[in-house]
């Protein structure tokens, strides 16, 4: 596997990616939040207005999750258009100077893409950035009951430091842990 991460940059590529993120959102979000929340939560934080404004306003990069073996044979209706351009998912976030930590906002993976090693690539390309930006720890928030996501982060050294339950608007609210790890 030859996974690379593709900086989000272009207009073309950034309409790609709020494609991507519905995709992906819709596909595994609603068994554990329910579809209106995961549409809320799409529209305000996953959305192209809600990406181009977290670049803009809060320096916010982006990635693709690139793998240039991957391919669309074998692959579901909805993964094999992103498979055939060897894209597994994306990933973002932004530093935080005031704390020296980068902030992993999201890792996100096609649902054909999930336990093949995606996520533990994703979190080696962090630790390459918090090296080479000279950060001391990263670290992200996750769905209390995102079982699936709370075991991965935890098999990568990340270790819960609080609980939080954020009001969203909307009479919606996230219920996540944060978790942190040394760079």
């Amino acid at each position: 596997m030859a996974v690379t991460f593709h900086p989000v940059t272009t207009p073309e590529e950034v309409e790609d990616l709020a494609r991507l993120a519905g995709q992906i959102w819709r596909e595994y979000w609603p068994a554990l939040i329910g579809e209106a929340q995961t549409e809320y939560m799409i529209e305000n934080f996953q959305s192209l207005k809600a990406i181009k404004r977290d670049m803009a306003e809060h320096d916010y990069r982006y990635w693709f999750v690139v793998d240039d073996e991957l391919t669309a044979e074998g692959a579901d209706e909805a993964c094999a258009p992103w498979f055939s351009r060897g894209i597994a998912g994306y990933t973002g976030g932004h530093t935080e100077p005031e704390t020296n930590r980068f902030f992993i906002s999201k890792i996100y993976l096609l649902a054909g893409a999930r336990g093949h090693g995606y996520c533990s690539r994703t979190i080696e390309h962090y630790d390459s950035l918090c090296r080479n930006e000279g950060l001391r720890a990263m670290y992200l928030t996750v769905n209390k009951h995102n079982d699936l996501g709370t075991r991965a982060y935890f098999a990568k050294g990340f270790e819960v430091i609080d609980s939080v339950e954020t009001d969203i608007g909307e009479g919606f609210v996230m219920d996540d842990y944060i978790m942190e790890r040394p760079a």
